[in-house]
């Protein structure tokens, strides 16, 4: 299974999106995800959306922003969003774990049999916290943690 971060990832990232028609997606992710898609494996999303703690948005935006991204990028077999902000202490906020191993869970499978793709090093660290593979993808926008 490859589980994918969403922002800059597969979509151009638009902080606190909550508009679906301003869901854009990344160069290449399509061909990148119906290639996977070819192959038999499985995908997934795992996404911060601080948004909605800090009131920006709601949960329901995040879902409708994600259902924009399927209309453009083909199916996604498990979603999972973290709605949570640095400072709640939760266990899914990337680089913590929760996202990856409840992705994991819901499609039968152990963390150490994902990947993880993501263009920031907190999407590495969540990957390595799960017991999963990190791959960096370099956007240009953010730089890996230290």
């Amino acid at each position: 299974m490859v589980l994918f971060d969403r922002d800059d990832t597969l979509v151009r990232d638009v902080p606190y999106n909550g508009d679906p028609a301003r869901v854009e997606p990344m160069p290449g992710a399509r061909r990148a995800l119906d290639r996977l898609r070819r192959h038999g494996v499985r995908i997934g999303v795992v996404s911060n959306q601080s948004g909605v703690a800090k009131g920006l948005i709601g949960a329901g935006d995040v879902r409708r922003v994600n259902a924009r991204v399927e209309e453009l990028l083909g199916r996604i077999d498990v979603w999972e969003f973290c709605p949570h902000d640095d400072g709640d202490g939760c266990a899914c906020r990337k680089p913590e774990p929760g996202m990856i191993e409840r992705a994991a869970e819901r499609l039968g499978v152990l963390p150490s049999d994902c990947a993880v793709i993501g263009d920031i090093g907190g999407d590495i660290e969540a990957a390595a916290a799960a017991g999963a593979r990190g791959i960096l993808v370099r956007t240009g926008r953010a730089r890996p943690a230290p």
